[in-house]
């Protein structure tokens, strides 16, 4: 997915519950620029559009994060809210969910 952004959006809040899953606010915005799988979440979208995505650092290993969008003076910002590396059960999961929905992608096609 290409995110028309002009870069991200941090503050202690942010970057301490980013750390303290142990995932590198480095990594993090490498996964932004990698490809990602982006999915609506509308459950915790009460105040602003709140959206999970699936990516990878540049190790390959996964990482789920949670993020939103901001406009900051006349600039979209990614914000995320939280992240942190995939277990291997989710891992799974998401490559299962993925293939499905590209499968399904296909057969509209």
């Amino acid at each position: 997915m290409d995110l028309p952004v002009a870069g991200f959006d941090w503050d202690l809040g942010n970057l301490e519950k980013c750390r303290r899953h142990g995932v590198a606010i480095a990594d993090i915005e490498a996964m932004f620029r990698r490809p990602l799988w982006v999915i609506s979440d509308p459950a915790h979208s009460i105040r602003e559009r709140r959206l999970r995505v699936v990516g990878t650092d540049h190790r390959g290993r996964h990482i789920f994060a949670v993020f939103t969008l901001r406009a900051r003076r006349g600039e979209m910002l990614i914000r995320p809210i939280s992240a942190r590396y995939m277990h291997k059960r989710e891992i799974r999961h998401y490559e299962t969910q993925k293939a499905e929905a590209e499968k399904a992608s296909r057969s509209e096609d």
